[in-house]
């Protein structure tokens, strides 16, 4: 047998799925569909903690393989390159950096052997697309298909051998950090055969949050035999060795989950899958796939569409739909509540999604986006504060700020529908008043910043990234005629001179009698509770940069836009590496001080437009495309961090990017895509057109909005109107003065 590499069995598989696409179409008159461009592998190697299984847009529901466990890489519960796959679990995280989810592992085999819990697979059988995965076992002698609805995942395996037909069911498993972690995951378990075809049940799980598991597992073939066994891990939910009757047909398996009742896991079972057509439900889900790509066509190179449509991909697998079909789902307070929209969203990474991926969102699907926003509303008037990172419906705490404000705060001033702007309004102000977990707002009021001493980890980051809520409250209070507390909040926001050290020209950490943080390494990378430290995932040199809403009082205290910009290329060309104790992993794709795998630094490029040398801005996101986005396992430098890194991509490529999220307004970048044409939702197009792009033409020469000459910048509102964004690009960079002088 000839030995192939990971990378190479992995065009070839991708070589032939595009080959195989395009015969599908030909003779019938069609287009190649967008889904068949898209590569739901990218990512799934290095730090990407992306996923292959089958989903569907915004679904609850992530069928797909698991190759490992027990470590920071198995977030997602899948590394490419792997050589075994341990079963096929039914939900999972997409580009985080903690684990959970996993839940109930299925793994068929054929034979009665009892130790077929892993089984090599062949790498090239190895599919995945939008709603569909699948793959042919090796050891098993299985070949597994995977599909889905919203709510429910669907199964086929196709045995090959003898005829017997068996499934190993492990309902303890999931996504963890620790062999600890897996063996008492499960805190309540009920388990009942219902029938020869139907499992249902409920687990109480403790993991990145606390929470309700109600679940039914139906069949299309009857148990010949269902019986309980011991495989030598430790654990209160059963496994069980299920064995079918021998035959050569496939056994289709069901399963669909509720956070209300093992009822609410059959309603979803029910309506959405009804019948065992699995060619019927993969066609639905690639439908809905495709119709959300096809709001957005692009010219370019197979590999640009390859990237493209691949980020807008991991941009909708979440924020998830966790409520039942009929709209009631469990809120944090663990109550059973009836969503008004018939939709109630959780898996909000708000500490990443505030700063591109929620603005795509609000560009593209609006009334989406609203339905989130009521979601954080509501989850507001039962915990108390709108959701910083929310799992299930339940509160993990997980990172700093609350970065829900932002979203909140553009949804109210983009005037999206069914957004009560007033109601919002109280749910920030109680957000950023009233004290909650890592919310010690006493501390922050008394010396205009969290000292060190006071907050032993992050304190700087937290200053700074509880500046910009501060300033979208600002905003919104001042919409509302509210002056008042539009000054507090202002006032606020500008914290960040506080830690501002004039010396350094950095920001730095200071106790609460007002000293400096000495000693002081600038290079110093922390990482919270791994690494300790006064930055968020960082160090001085990527955080001091974190004050997107007032970039140019920075650049007066930096000493004017040259001096400014002076530092910016320091930022992408000192490359010291300070030593470090602890975790920090996250901080990946480095150009000098600069780590584009993590979101603190996503809109550095984009000050050196404000700063007049756009030129530069052109220079690094070039750089950036080149090096951190390949349509490949290992294309991702970092986590993809439920679709921030994809949405970086998808706004930078267009040419323009969110820096301050909740104003309205874009910074002019350099596009990367010929062309882009989008369906706005108001029946409008936005059109980009990079005239003259190429491989040494990477410099924007000029820039005009239908016909009119544009600055630094475009409004939301002007995209909303719909027109031509043109870009003339150079193979010489133009400088500021030259474009004013052109106009």
């Amino acid at each position: 047998m000839i030995q192939t590499s990971h990378k190479t069995r992995f065009l070839l598989r991708r070589t032939i799925a595009i080959v195989l696409g395009a015969a599908a179409l030909s003779g019938c008159g069609s287009r190649q569909r967008l889904i068949d461009h898209v590569d739901p592998f990218v990512g799934t190697a290095y730090t990407g903690h992306t996923f292959p299984g089958a989903t569907c847009p915004f679904g609850f529901m992530q069928p797909g393989p698991q190759t490992g466990n027990f470590g920071w890489e198995y977030c997602s519960g899948y590394v490419h390159g792997d050589s075994l796959i341990w079963g096929f679990t039914q939900n999972r995280l997409n580009g985080t950096g903690i684990p959970d989810l996993g839940d109930l592992l299925m793994m068929p085999h054929a034979g009665r052997a009892d130790t077929l819990r892993t089984s090599r697979y062949d790498p090239q059988s190895e599919q995945a697309h939008p709603g569909y995965y699948a793959v042919s076992l090796t050891d098993n002698r299985v070949d597994v298909a995977l599909t889905c609805t919203p709510h429910v995942a669907l199964h086929r395996y196709t045995y090959r051998g003898d005829g017997r037909r068996n499934l190993f069911l492990d309902l303890q498993s999931g996504q963890v950090s620790s062999r600890e972690q897996l063996r008492d995951r499960v805190l309540k378990v009920e388990v009942e055969q219902v029938d020869n075809r139907t499992i249902r049940g409920y687990h109480r799980i403790r993991g990145w949050v606390t929470r309700g598991l109600y679940y039914v597992i139906r069949f299309d073939t009857p148990m010949e035999e269902c019986r309980r066994v011991d495989d030598g891990t430790q654990g209160l939910a059963p496994k069980y060795e299920i064995a079918f009757p021998d035959g050569e047909q496939p056994v289709l398996a069901k399963v669909a989950f509720s956070t209300v009742s093992c009822a609410g896991a059959e309603r979803n079972l029910e309506e959405e899958a009804p019948d065992w057509d699995f060619d019927r439900v993969r066609s639905a889900a690639e439908n809905a796939w495709e119709e959300l790509l096809s709001r957005v066509r692009i010219e370019g190179s197979e590999e640009q569409k390859a990237n493209f449509y691949t980020a807008m991909y991991h941009l909708m697998i979440q924020p998830n739909n966790i409520a039942d079909v009929d709209g009631s789902y469990r809120g944090a307070d663990d109550q059973v509540r009836n969503a008004e929209c018939g939709r109630y969203f959780s898996t909000f990474s708000l500490w990443d999604t505030f700063r591109a991926a929620h603005p795509f969102y609000t560009l593209l699907l609006p009334d989406l986006e609203a339905d989130m926003v009521n979601s954080m509303l509501d989850h507001c008037d039962v915990q108390g504060f709108l959701p910083i990172w929310a799992l299930w419906g339940k509160e993990n705490y997980c990172m700093i700020g609350n970065h829900a404000v932002p979203v909140v705060v553009d949804a109210c001033l983009r005037g999206l529908r069914g957004v009560d702007a007033q109601r919002a309004y109280q749910a920030v102000y109680r957000s950023l008043t009233e004290e909650h977990y890592r919310s010690e707002w006493h501390l922050y009021d008394r010396y205009g910043y969290f000292p060190f001493d006071s907050i032993r980890e992050e304190s700087v980051s937290r200053t700074l990234e509880c500046g910009y809520d501060d300033h979208c409250a600002a905003l919104l209070a001042t919409a509302l005629g509210r002056e008042e507390e539009a000054a507090f909040f202002n006032r606020r926001a500008l914290y960040y001179r506080n830690l501002f050290d004039p010396e350094s020209k950095l920001a730095r950490g200071r106790d609460s009698r007002g000293n400096w943080r000495t000693p002081f390494n600038r290079f110093s990378l922390s990482h919270g509770g791994t690494s300790g430290g006064d930055y968020t995932e960082g160090n001085a040199w990527q955080y001091v940069w974190h004050v997107p809403h007032d970039v140019e009082g920075l650049i007066e205290r930096m000493g004017g836009p040259e001096e400014f910009a002076l530092r910016l290329d320091s930022l992408f060309t000192i490359d010291t590496r300070a030593e470090v104790t602890g975790f920090v992993g996250d901080v990946t794709g480095l150009i000098g001080q600069y780590a584009h795998g993590n979101e603190p630094s996503h809109h550095v490029a984009y000050l050196y437009t404000l700063a007049g040398r756009a030129d530069r801005t052109a220079e690094v996101i070039r750089r950036i495309f080149d090096e951190f986005y390949k349509p490949r396992p290992d294309g991702l430098c970092g986590n993809d961090d439920c679709g921030q890194m994809s949405a970086w991509y998808l706004f930078s490529a267009m040419g323009f990017y969110p820096v301050d999220p909740a104003s309205g307004v874009y910074v002019l970048g350099a596009p990367q895509i010929p062309r882009v044409e989008m369906s706005l939702p108001n029946g409008r197009t936005l059109l980009v057109e990079a005239r003259g792009l190429s491989e040494t033409n990477r410099y924007v020469a000029s820039a005009t909005w239908n016909g009119v000459p544009l600055g630094k910048t475009i409004s939301y509102d002007q995209i909303m109107e719909g027109g031509t964004l043109e870009f003339v690009m150079s193979a010489a960079p133009v400088r500021e003065e030259q474009k004013n002088a052109t106009k």
